[in-house]
């Protein structure tokens, strides 16, 4: 590496509709909204600091079985089939006042502005937002946000948009990329219930890798790039997805798609294996020939019960100097 890469816990420390109640034995219990869940949590490693009790009192518990993200929610109490949360991403007052159309004040305090989105239980045991991944959004927000202009951001794996909207809700024109049909629908009704329809959002289902290999083809540049991917997955055409083989192919061809200037790369790994210093080594591959900075650590959450932190996954970040 030019330089060492810098390492932080990097815990999302604005939510109101979400809380890590309590964790151990391989579980976490967590409140989404009004409802209360408990899944499977492997890096659980320590006892509960709960009682059994609280452990009981859930909405729903998620029963694994032996696949990859496989197994079925246990309803214990009715929840409705999808609910909406909300997001308090920070963006400045002078940003509302352009897009309303009236001149920017001289100073530039914090405002805030909601993302809302719809959450279910699904097959797969998650609920359509990964909570620890927010401060990644308020990151994007604010660097779009000083860029100034319209920058133009590649959002690969968006899953349900939440990452896309904020860096829209902040002044960027976005491209989402997604393999699953369902998942650009919901990220499209989470577009609508944050009020950011007529914000520049192009989505695309299609495989990452593919996306990319055309837009470098015809010569299409990004001033962001976030992904976010699973540790396997398929393309709509049946592609294999494997994380440790396909990541370095992929951001060989981001590479090709950046722009001369670009603002920042995000890279984001739920797998197990994976360190957050290899992910680093990568990006830094990727970013050689740009002057700027890595950051890179662990994306964590705090526990309500014990004030343990929790890691849920490694991410490297490169942003411009």
């Amino acid at each position: 590496m030019n330089t060492s890469p810098t390492f932080t816990l990097l815990e999302a420390t604005k939510w109101h509709d979400y809380e890590l109640l309590d964790s151990g034995d391989g579980m976490k219990l967590e409140r989404f909204g009004k409802y209360i869940f408990s899944r499977p949590e492997s890096q659980a490693m320590w006892s509960r600091a709960l009682p059994a009790s609280a452990w009981e009192n859930v909405h729903a518990a998620f029963q694994p079985t032996g696949e990859e993200s496989g197994g079925h929610w246990d309803f214990k109490k009715k929840v409705e089939e999808k609910w909406v949360m909300r997001y308090p991403l920070p963006l400045t007052l002078a940003l509302s006042q352009r897009e309303r159309g009236l001149p920017s004040p001289s100073g530039e305090g914090l405002g805030k502005r909601d993302l809302k989105f719809n959450v279910m239980t699904t097959p797969g045991r998650h609920l359509g937002v990964f909570p620890e991944v927010a401060s990644h959004w308020d990151f994007m927000a604010d660097s779009v946000r000083k860029a100034g202009g319209q920058p133009n951001i590649l959002n690969l794996f968006g899953y349900t948009g939440l990452a896309s909207l904020a860096a829209a809700m902040a002044g960027a024109s976005v491209t989402h990329v997604d393999a699953s049909k369902k998942s650009v629908g919901w990220a499209r009704e989470n577009q609508e219930l944050s009020g950011l329809g007529d914000k520049p959002i192009r989505w695309i289902v299609e495989d990452a890798l593919k996306y990319v290999q055309r837009e470098a083809r015809r010569g299409i540049k990004y001033d962001g790039i976030i992904l976010d991917p699973p540790k396997f997955g398929r393309g709509p055409k049946g592609e294999i997805w494997e994380v440790y083989k396909s990541l370095p192919n992929l951001l060989d061809e981001c590479r090709k798609c950046l722009s001369d200037n670009p603002l920042f790369v995000i890279v984001t790994v739920y797998a197990v294996r994976a360190s957050a210093i290899h992910v680093a080594q990568a990006v830094d591959e990727m970013m050689k020939k740009y002057k700027g900075s890595i950051d890179s650590g662990e994306l964590v959450t705090r526990e309500k019960s014990a004030n343990r932190l929790l890691s849920q996954a490694v991410y490297a970040r490169w942003s411009v100097k």
